[in-house]
């Protein structure tokens, strides 16, 4: 079986679907059969690029808000996360443009390193609050997923994977994402959000009776 997810790094719900779906593979019987992969997506690709600005001023610019509006919205944000197992900290955080980000993964599949690569950024961005628009803090979290410094720095240099990254969102529209996280199970089940974990689990068990025929 193989499990599609497109997400976003700057995306608070797409760490927290992540971590439900993980419980939901934990209590699913046939876990050993499931392939996770992990697709791109950006939640603004109009963001400037090589620019951070505060997590509370880029949301209350986007949605012509009031930083204390914004702010007690993520309130409720932080609150689910903390239920997963997530320390959000949205006070000290930075919105970014992901799409070197975005190459790096794709760079960290292909090494064999998606997924913890994933989770390294996620919780670079969301959890410790580093800056991923400036290309030194790319290469530490790439080095700590496993990836070697200096392709890192090749890759940041120049445009490779660019247009892996424009077909994973491409292929996001036309599979319908309304939003993410984005889930596609065996090419049978689709939908989007953080869900909870038995919806997650039901949706497994749906997609494995369908491939079974």
């Amino acid at each position: 079986m193989q499990v599609q997810v497109w997400s976003d790094v700057v995306c608070p719900w797409c760490y927290i679907g992540r971590r439900r779906l993980e419980r939901a593979l934990e209590r699913f019987e046939h876990a050993g059969e499931v392939e996770v992969l992990w697709h791109s997506f950006q939640l603004d690709p109009s963001f400037p690029w090589g620019v951070s600005q505060p997590v509370y001023d880029a949301l209350a610019q986007k949605m012509g808000a009031s930083v204390e509006q914004v702010r007690a919205m993520t309130e409720q944000v932080t609150r689910v996360a903390a239920q997963e197992g997530l320390d959000y900290r949205f006070e000290s955080g930075v919105m970014v443009n992901t799409f070197d980000v975005h190459r790096l993964l794709h760079l960290a599949r292909e090494r064999g390193l998606g997924g913890w690569a994933h989770e390294c950024f996620m919780r670079a961005q969301l959890v410790l609050g580093r800056d991923l628009s400036q290309a030194r803090t790319l290469v530490e979290v790439a080095a700590q997923a496993g990836l070697e410094e200096g392709e890192v720095r090749r890759v940041l240099e120049g445009r490779d994977y660019a247009q892996d990254v424009r077909e994973d969102i491409d292929a996001a529209r036309r599979l319908g994402a309304g939003g993410v996280p984005f889930f596609v199970i065996d090419e049978t089940v689709a939908f989007s959000g953080a869900q909870p974990v038995e919806v997650l689990v039901a949706a497994l068990d749906k997609a494995r009776r369908a491939g079974r025929g």
